[in-house]
């Protein structure tokens, strides 16, 4: 029985992997590449259903903290030092989380610990956390996505958008 248990739960892994798609992000400000790296998953037909504690996240064993994509951690790398909304982020790798306590007004999490899955956090290895601007995307946003948008003289923003969030922060190449 617990074979067929661990061979069940194993199979569902596998499948929940198969639909969250492969994305890199990648724009280059400054001069510098700055690229996320992240599993998108879809809201299919979850709307409401996502956030809060008695949401799909919030039965993930990190939760408040959230990876912010599917399966492997969400990396980050950047080829300069940034400053991330007063955050000093020296270039290099580094995992993203997001803080999602409350709902509607979540922070960003820095954290040094690379190559983990997503479910595997480790505050103590937390470079910082900055807030994160808060808005409401036009339209639902099925798939996960992240975005880089350079908005000139060195600065650039970082945008995560799934169903009805969306979440900014203003980062400066330095």
């Amino acid at each position: 029985m617990k074979l067929f248990l661990n061979c069940s739960a194993s199979l569902l892994a596998l499948c929940s992997m198969a639909s969250a798609q492969a994305v890199t992000e990648s724009k280059s400000i400054g001069g510098k590449t700055i690229s996320v790296k992240y599993s998108s998953p879809q809201v299919k037909g979850r709307v409401g259903k996502l956030f809060g504690k008695d949401g799909k996240i919030g039965t993930d064993p990190t939760y408040p903290v959230w990876r912010a994509g599917a399966n492997a951690a969400t990396a980050f790398h950047t080829d300069a030092n940034l400053d991330v909304a007063g955050l000093a982020v020296p270039k290099g790798d580094y995992t993203l989380f997001v803080d999602i306590t409350d709902q509607n007004n979540w922070q960003l999490i820095v954290n040094k610990q690379t190559g983990q899955w997503g479910l595997s956090y480790d505050k103590g290895q937390d470079l910082g956390r900055v807030k994160m601007t808060m808005s409401k995307p036009p339209a639902l946003v099925e798939s996960l996505k992240y975005t880089i948008a350079d908005s000139g003289g060195n600065k650039g923003t970082l945008t995560l958008e799934w169903e009805n969030h969306s979440a900014s922060v203003a980062f400066t190449v330095k």
